[in-house]
């Protein structure tokens, strides 16, 4: 039986845009830019260096001045400590080249283990990263959506672990890169936009309605 009728809430499309592009800039552009910049003027272990210490330093920045520290600034931190730890371990191009499908497993992992919680991963992106304001009376079948979710963003992330693991050893480095980032970037549209479908039926199944607040 579908669960009482009601709506979700998004701030208004400016403040909305404004909140994802500062949590994509604090979590990603900053910490990566410095990488990139970095990489570019010194070497990739430097820059690899230079974009850890920017996320951890935005984390404890955010941690002093909130108390609090987004889900997606706590990735960013995951997955830069993991590709720094492993990339300057050693000079061995196979050790930088496992820094990516070992930056996924974590994630897998990090996604998996919050998805059979109260509170799994995408339902605090969501809350987190576009502001979504969930009913106030609790909708089992939209938190049995989050939850699936969760789960289909760790198995993605699983396959990335696998297929990345593959190219490095079938593949020169030279298009084990190209490969690895395109094929990234491809399974997270993909899953982006079959999350995005799947949010949208389980609103009609659940009755649910989405709309921007009024400021």
């Amino acid at each position: 039986m579908p669960a009482p009728s009601g709506h979700l809430e998004l701030p208004h499309p400016r403040r909305l845009l404004w909140t994802a592009a500062w949590n994509m800039a604090e979590s990603v552009g900053l910490p990566f830019g410095a990488w990139i910049v970095v990489t570019d003027l010194v070497s990739p272990d430097a820059g690899l260096l230079a974009g850890t210490a920017v996320v951890w330093l935005l984390l404890v920045t955010r941690k002093i001045v909130s108390g609090s520290v987004s889900a997606l600034l706590m990735i960013s931190a995951l997955v830069l400590t993991v590709q720094t730890l492993v990339a300057i371990s050693t000079g061995y191009m196979w050790m930088f080249q496992l820094q990516f499908p070992l930056a996924n497993l974590a994630m897998c992992v990090v996604f998996a283990r919050t998805a059979p919680t109260g509170k799994p991963l995408v339902a605090q992106l969501a809350e987190e990263v576009v502001a979504l304001k969930q009913p106030e009376a609790h909708h089992p079948g939209l938190h049995r959506f989050f939850q699936g979710a969760t789960w289909f963003w760790a198995g993605l992330f699983l396959l990335l672990t696998l297929g990345m693991a593959v190219m490095m050893v079938t593949e020169p480095y030279k298009l084990f890169m190209l490969l690895s980032t395109a094929v990234t970037v491809a399974l997270t549209l993909v899953g982006a936009a079959v999350c995005l479908v799947w949010f949208r039926a389980v609103l009609r199944r659940l009755g649910l309605r989405l709309r921007f607040s009024a400021a």
